[in-house]
């Protein structure tokens, strides 16, 4: 099997990194930046409309 992953970034801080999208939330709901702590949508944080899509196809 191969490992899913999809690019974030925090609209505030900038920083980037990859999660796993079975491992994240529902979209809709509130997700915080690791580093910053910003809170936000989860669709907010996504890099590209690749990554939303990617996303969705786990929810």
């Amino acid at each position: 099997m191969v490992d899913a992953f999809v690019r974030l970034v925090c609209p505030e801080c900038g920083k980037e990194w990859q999660d796993n999208p079975a491992d994240l939330q529902d979209l809709r709901s509130n997700f915080s930046c690791p580093t910053c702590h910003a809170t936000r949508r989860l669709t907010e944080f996504m890099r590209t409309e690749r990554d939303l899509e990617a996303v969705k196809q786990f929810q």
